[in-house]
C-alpha cells in the first residue's frame, strides 16, 4: 500500500483517506508512469494486437481513472479552497495528457495498423467498436495535423480546460455570496412552512438569527413560486439571473462574460485546425445528427408545433392574473408565482400538498420497486463504502444474487457543492487482464432540501422526477454487459443519446400504478390519495407549450452560437440569445438577465453545441415509453427488451440502431407531442 491512497488500485475509491495534499503527486506519478509505459509498449510491439495493445492502454487509463475520478467529484461536493488549488493544478496537466495521447503518431499508426490486420477480423463487434472510436477520436485530436498546428491546439485544449472549470467555480462563488436573512417571517408571507423551516435550520447552522435565505436552489425556487412579497421574489431573481456577470449585485465580480467570448473563440479556432466550418460541426462528430441543418430543422419544427400552444397559455395565464389578482403586467420574477396560483385555480392543486407523500426513504423504495419490476434486480443498502459526507448513502444492485454495481447517493444541498443534479462514473465495467470483473460504480448527486428537524426529507414531485431523471443515467452506466471500459456504461455513447435512458426512466413518476408504491405519507405512509393522484395526472401537462419554448430558446442559442460565433462582432452573445427569444420565447425577459453567465451545461459542462439533446432524448423516451403504453407499463418482456437493447449495450453499437432494435423503427417526433399534451 502506498502512504498516498490515490495512488493504490483499489476497488472503491478511499474517500476517508484522500487528502488534497494527495492530489498533484498522485496525478503527477501516474501521468508519468503512463507516459513512460506507452513509449515502452510502442518500441517492443511489433505487430499490434488486441492483447499487447489495446488491453495494455485500457489498464493505465483504469490506473488514472481510480486516481481522478474522485478527485473530479470532490471538487463538484466538496468544493474547498485547497481540493480547488489542487483540482486546478492537475487539469491541465490532465488535458496535456490526453492531448499528447491523441497527437501520437505512432499510437495512430500502431491502431490503424490493426484496424488494417487480418486479426481485426476475428474482434467482436463490441472490439470494433472500440478500435473505429479510437480512430476518430485520434483524428478529433488533430493527428493529422502539421507540428505547429499540433501545438496550436494543444494550448487551445488546455486553455479550454482551464477557463471551463473557471467558469464552475464563478457560478458557484456568486450563488454561495448571495444571502439575506429576516428577523420577521412576515416578510416571507406565502411561503410554505417547509420551505420557512428551512431557511430557520438554515440561519440556526450560521449561528444566525431569524430566517436565512440563499440561492441555491432549494431556498429559491420556493420564494419565485410561494412568496407573496413581490420585490423580494425580484430581488432573488435578480440576484439568481445576474449570477457571474456584469450586472446584479455583485456585478462585475466572478464574472464570465469575456470567459465565454474566449471559450468560443477558442472552440471555433479548434474546430478550423480540424477543418470543420464551425464548432458545432466539430461537436457533432461524435454525435447521432447528421449535421447542423439537421438540428436546426429540428429544432424549429419543434418551435413551430409548441410556440402556438405556449402563447395560448401565456394568454391563459396574463388573463388569470389580471381577472383574479389585478396584475396588470406579467414581469419575470411574476411567471412561476402566479403560474402556481392559476396550477392551483384550475386544477385545485398546490404542488405542497403533495410533499408530505414523497419522503426521500419512500420515493428511494419506490424508485427501486420500479426497476425491481422492469429488470428483475434487487437493490440495497450497503455500509462498506468509504463516503465524502455523513448525508452520503450507499448501495448495491445484485441480479440472481450476484452484485451487478455499486453507487453512491448524496441528494441535499449544502455548502460548496455545485448546484443542479448530475449522474458521474466513479468505475467503469471491465473485464481485467486475470479475467476478473469490475463492476461499475455511479457516483448521483442531486441537491434537494435536506431534512429539518426529526422529519424526513420532504420533496416535491418535480424533485422526484429529477431523481428518476439521474438514476436513469445511473441504469445506464451500472446496467452494462459490456466487457470494455471505453464503450460499457454511459462511455461511447452518442451524446445526443446519452439522455434517453434519464428522460425515459421518468416516465414512472407519473402512472398511478408506480404512485402507489413510490408515494407514501411521511408520517401515516398512506399513499397518494386517489384525488391527488388524479389532480396531478390532470396537471400534467399544464404550461407544457411554454417549458418546451424555453427547453428550445437554450437549445437554439447553444447551436446557433457555436454555428456562427464570431469575435469580430462585439456582444454576439447577447444579440444571438435576443434573437432566440424574439423567435421562439413567449416571456419578455429582463434587459439585466445574464442566464448565459451561469449557462454551465454548455460552457462548462459537456453540452457545447449538444442541448439539443434534451429535447432530442425527450422524443426518443417518449417514443420508447408508448411502447410501453401499449404492452403494460411493468411488463417484464418490454422491460426487458429495453435492457437488453438500450441499458445492457452501452456504446457498444450506433445510439439508432440500439433505438431501432427496441422500437422496431425510427423515432417519431409526434410521440412527444402527443405526451406534453401539444398534439
Amino acid at each position: 500500500m502506498s502512504d498516498n491512497p490515490l495512488l493504490d488500485q483499489q476497488v472503491l475509491p478511499p474517500f476517508e483517506t484522500i487528502k488534497a495534499v494527495h492530489i498533484v503527486p498522485a496525478v503527477d506519478k501516474i501521468l508519468d508512469d503512463n507516459r513512460s509505459k506507452i513509449s515502452e509498449l510502442l518500441a517492443t510491439t511489433e505487430e499490434a494486437s488486441w492483447l499487447n495493445l489495446i488491453e495494455p492502454l485500457a489498464i493505465l487509463e483504469d490506473h488514472l481513472n481510480q486516481c481522478f475520478s474522485p478527485v473530479g467529484h470532490l471538487n463538484g461536493v466538496m468544493n474547498t479552497a485547497d481540493i480547488r488549488e489542487a483540482y486546478n493544478t492537475v487539469l491541465p496537466k490532465l488535458n496535456e495528457y490526453r492531448t499528447e495521447l491523441g497527437q501520437n503518431t505512432k499510437l495512430f499508426s500502431a491502431y490503424q495498423n490493426l484496424a488494417k490486420s487480418e486479426s481485426f477480423s476475428t474482434l467482436n463487434a463490441t472490439q470494433q467498436k472500440v478500435i473505429d472510436n479510437a480512430l476518430r477520436d485520434f483524428r478529433l485530436s488533430g493527428v493529422d495535423l502539421d507540428a505547429e498546428k499540433q501545438k496550436r491546439f494543444a494550448e487551445i485544449s488546455k486553455t479550454l480546460s482551464e477557463l471551463s472549470s473557471k467558469f464552475n467555480d464563478n457560478v458557484l462563488d456568486a450563488t454561495m455570496a448571495w444571502s439575506k436573512t429576516f428577523s420577521d417571517k412576515s416578510e416571507l408571507t406565502g411561503l410554505p412552512e417547509s420551505a420557512i423551516a428551512l431557511a430557520a435550520q438554515m440561519a440556526e447552522q450560521k449561528n444566525l438569527e431569524g430566517y436565512l435565505l440563499t440561492l441555491d436552489y432549494p431556498s429559491y425556487s420556493p420564494v419565485l413560486l410561494y412568496c407573496e412579497n413581490r420585490e423580494l421574489r425580484r430581488e432573488m431573481y435578480e440576484a439568481f439571473t445576474t449570477r457571474a456577470s456584469d450586472q446584479g449585485p455583485f456585478a462585475g465580480q466572478w464574472d464570465n462574460t469575456e470567459h465565454i467570448s474566449e471559450i468560443m473563440k477558442l472552440r471555433k479556432e479548434r474546430a478550423l485546425l480540424l477543418g470543420f466550418d464551425n464548432a458545432a460541426e466539430n461537436s457533432l462528430a461524435t454525435k447521432m445528427a447528421e449535421n447542423t441543418d439537421q438540428v436546426i430543422t429540428f429544432l424549429k419544427a419543434l418551435a413551430e408545433k409548441s410556440k402556438p400552444a405556449a402563447e395560448r397559455e401565456f394568454t391563459e395565464l396574463l388573463d388569470f392574473a389580471q381577472k383574479q389578482h389585478g396584475v396588470t403586467e406579467l414581469c419575470a420574477w411574476d411567471m412561476p408565482f402566479y403560474s402556481e396560483r392559476l396550477k392551483e385555480y384550475k386544477f385545485d392543486l398546490c404542488e405542497e400538498a403533495l410533499r408530505p407523500y414523497f419522503p426521500v426513504p419512500r420515493v428511494l423504495v419506490g424508485m427501486y420497486e420500479v426497476v425491481r419490476r422492469l429488470y428483475d434486480v434487487e437493490i440495497e443498502a450497503c455500509s462498506d463504502m468509504e463516503t465524502w459526507h455523513q448525508d452520503v448513502t450507499t448501495f448495491l444492485i445484485r441480479k440472481e444474487g450476484e452484485v451487478i454495481a455499486r453507487f453512491y447517493l448524496d441528494l441535499y444541498a449544502r455548502e460548496h457543492k455545485q448546484g443542479g443534479a448530475w449522474m458521474d462514473e466513479c468505475r467503469s465495467r471491465r473485464i481485467k487482464l486475470d479475467g476478473d470483473l469490475q463492476i461499475p460504480v455511479a457516483y448521483l448527486t442531486c441537491n434537494f432540501p435536506a431534512p429539518v428537524g426529526e422529519a424526513p426529507a420532504l420533496i416535491n414531485h418535480n424533485d422526484v422526477v429529477t431523481m428518476f431523471h439521474e438514476f436513469g443515467h445511473g441504469l445506464h452506466q451500472m446496467m452494462t454487459k459490456v466487457d470494455f471500459a471505453e464503450v460499457s456504461g454511459i462511455n461511447g455513447v452518442a451524446w445526443d443519446a446519452v439522455e434517453l435512458p434519464s428522460q425515459f426512466m421518468e416516465n414512472w413518476c407519473w402512472q398511478s400504478e408506480a404512485l402507489q408504491f413510490i408515494s407514501g405519507h411521511y408520517e401515516t405512509e398512506a399513499s397518494l390519495p386517489d384525488e391527488l393522484l388524479e389532480k396531478m395526472l390532470a396537471a400534467k401537462t399544464f404550461q407544457a407549450g411554454m417549458t418546451t419554448v424555453r427547453q428550445i430558446e437554450f437549445a437554439l442559442f447553444d447551436f446557433r452560437l457555436h454555428m456562427e460565433f464570431d469575435e469580430e462582432i462585439e456582444n454576439q452573445t447577447q444579440i444571438i440569445l435576443d434573437e432566440v427569444r424574439a423567435e421562439v420565447s413567449v416571456i419578455q425577459t429582463p434587459k439585466f438577465n445574464r442566464f448565459q453567465n451561469g449557462f454551465s451545461h454548455i460552457f462548462a459542462g459537456g453540452y457545447d453545441a449538444g442541448y439539443y439533446s434534451y429535447k432530442w432524448a425527450e422524443v426518443l423516451s417518449a417514443d420508447a415509453f408508448s411502447k410501453f403504453e401499449e404492452e403494460g407499463i411493468f411488463n417484464r418482456q418490454t422491460g426487458e427488451k429495453f435492457l437488453s437493447s438500450v441499458l445492457e449495450r452501452g456504446g457498444s453499437a450506433d445510439a439508432m440502431e440500439l433505438f431501432v432494435f427496441f422500437r422496431g423503427r425510427k423515432p417519431d417526433i409526434e410521440a412527444l407531442l402527443k405526451q406534453d399534451g401539444i398534439l
